[in-house]
């Protein structure tokens, strides 16, 4: 046990912050644990209670890898994960052995090896029913980014979508109930489309770009997302993905697992990389092989995108197919969505165009990108409804005053001016009445989201004179503390406790050991001569430099200087 201990703590020493910080993490080390050094730091991780708490985590090839290796096996365990550190250059800790010996006492199934043999190969249909689903599953993604794009969502500490969020989503038909907002929520993190933080999250960068992706492609960076974040147990020895039969029990000591299994297994359904008779699609055979995804595969069973609609009189839009997305997201900045599917429909409203107008567009722009679009040309009341949206728009004009660091608000009516001054809604822009304007110290394009939400017919001047876009500043994530921030305490208590001469340190803590427990050592001794003397003392005392305790076999007290005692040893 000493050896492993003290084999543990120089293997701890030798990892970088950010590793260090990582096995921390993973053995759910307390940031506020009192360890001095890293011989504190091995003691605690070789308690049987860690050990179990790791053990509980680990995959089921991981644990009969141990087992293997625990019974004096040879070879190498890569299902143990190196962050787990519960192996050591010269194996299975004997701590760590007699634990998972224990397991085998108490829970022996747990410890056997899975079976590795592979999921069926999908059929066609059951291909083109997984392929239906992943093309579901992306566009109901896409909504969701889109409907997060203006703000964010707000999560639980669990990492939920909060009620309000979910209810709205749920009530715009982006999502059918909590478990499929959940489930896209997660596979958004996965794929780096959000960023999440402080308990909300915002569309990042790469969402961004991926709304603008054709659907295989936006698939694509989805399935590798998921394939990326699967936990090691969902994946056979080959890289492939596991049986359906065998994903419950692929972390046979977790006792949260089922519920994970399950959803993950409801993930991997919904985007296509498992059928849901648990076959295999062709476009994720390849991971078996070391390959990835092939989302050529898929494409194949995909609706092709189109460029043109039918526009309607009734003011709505008829897309015959998936549009491709640079004109899908242009056309929901001035309709709004009423149905999806292969082939969808929208509708222009007031509400709508002026979000638009707000949004940056002019009528102008509109008539151009819908005539273009059009197969039908512009109907008649749509040439009606922009026209008369486009004339109110401009009632409310916003625009930076850089020369005194102000928002200048231009309102034209008088009666509007004044509902504007007093509407409780807008109380937080602390506007301020200057003649014919309204004056507020917030930044250009907040007060026109603002007063956008209010409904008030905003239209944003730039610097020069002309329309322009508003930019919804999105809230700075504040990223939950990494590794290295939130065990940096921690890890540079180790640090300064771990003395560069590991021999001398590791000699002071046995000593202080032994001293503690009273306990009877051999204590071997340089004498001046050169020649090693063995002594048996009851430690009793440890400082300045010294060692005391008592020969028993002289029956004195003897005081040692620790710079002559080159080993020590239970007696």
């Amino acid at each position: 046990m000493v050896s492993d201990e003290r084999a543990l703590a120089l293997q701890l020493a030798g990892l970088d912050d950010a590793r260090l910080a990582e096995v921390l993490t993973w053995r759910a080390v307390s940031a506020g644990v009192a360890w001095r050094d890293f011989f504190d730091a091995a003691e605690g991780l070789l308690e049987p209670a860690s050990i179990d708490r790791a053990l509980q985590h680990l995959p089921r090839r991981a644990l009969a890898d141990l087992t293997r290796l625990a019974d004096g096996g040879d070879g190498t365990a890569p299902a143990v994960p190196a962050d787990a550190q519960l192996l050591l250059p010269h194996g299975v800790p004997g701590a760590v052995a007699a634990r998972v010996r224990r397991l085998r006492e108490t829970q022996p199934t747990a410890l056997t090896p899975p079976d590795d043999a592979p999921p069926p190969a999908a059929t066609p249909p059951q291909e083109a029913s997984a392929a239906e689903r992943a093309f579901t599953a992306t566009g109901a993604l896409a909504d969701l980014l889109l409907a997060a794009g203006s703000g964010s969502l707000a999560l639980t500490t669990t990492g939920s979508v909060a009620a309000a969020d979910r209810r709205r989503l749920q009530e715009a038909g982006i999502v059918a109930d909590a478990a499929e907002l959940d489930d896209l929520v997660a596979v958004a993190h996965a794929a780096r489309l959000v960023d999440t933080g402080d308990r909300e999250a915002t569309v990042s960068a790469e969402g961004d770009r991926w709304l603008h992706r054709p659907t295989a492609e936006r698939w694509e960076g989805i399935a590798a997302g998921i394939v990326g974040a699967l936990p090691a147990g969902l994946r056979d020895v080959h890289g492939g993905i596991v049986t359906a039969a065998q994903r419950p029990d692929a972390y046979p000591l977790d006792t949260d697992w089922p519920d994970a299994a399950e959803t993950w297994t409801r993930i991997l359904v919904r985007w296509g990389l498992s059928t849901a008779e648990g076959a295999e699609p062709i476009w994720t055979a390849g991971l078996r092989t070391g390959g990835s995804i092939d989302a050529g595969a898929l494409r194949e069973h995909l609706p092709a995108e189109i460029d043109r609609v039918y526009l309607q009189a009734d003011l709505s839009v008829i897309a015959p197919g998936p549009l491709l997305p640079d004109l899908e997201l242009r056309l929901r900045r001035i309709a709004a969505r009423e149905s999806r599917a292969q082939a969808s429909t929208y509708r222009f409203t007031g509400d709508s165009l002026d979000a638009g107008l707000t949004d940056g567009e002019t009528a102008e722009s509109i008539r151009e990108f819908l005539s273009a679009l059009s197969l039908t040309g512009i109907p008649q009341p749509l040439e009606y409804l922009l026209d008369s949206t486009a004339q109110r728009h401009g009632a409310v004009r916003v625009r930076a005053d850089a020369s005194r660091a102000i928002t200048v608000v231009e309102v034209d009516d008088p009666h509007r001016r004044e509902a504007l001054s007093v509407d409780q809604g807008l109380r937080p822009l602390g506007l301020v009445p200057e003649g014919e304007l309204l004056l507020t110290r917030v930044t250009r394009d907040a007060v026109a989201w603002a007063l956008a939400d209010a409904r008030y017919p905003v239209t944003v001047i730039d610097d020069d004179g002309n329309p322009t876009s508003p930019r919804r500043s999105r809230r700075a994530t504040r990223a939950a503390a990494d590794g290295p921030a939130r065990y940096g305490e921690l890890i540079a208590r180790l640090r300064a406790g771990h003395s560069t001469d590991s021999d001398e340190a590791w000699l002071e803590r046995e000593l202080e050991q032994a001293v503690r427990a009273r306990a009877a050592i051999r204590v071997s001794v340089r004498m001046p001569d050169g020649s090693d003397r063995d002594l048996i003392l009851e430690a009793s005392g440890l400082g300045g430099g010294r060692l005391r305790g008592l020969d028993r076999s002289a029956d004195v007290e003897r005081t040692l200087p620790l710079r002559s005692i080159v080993r020590v040893a239970p007696a």
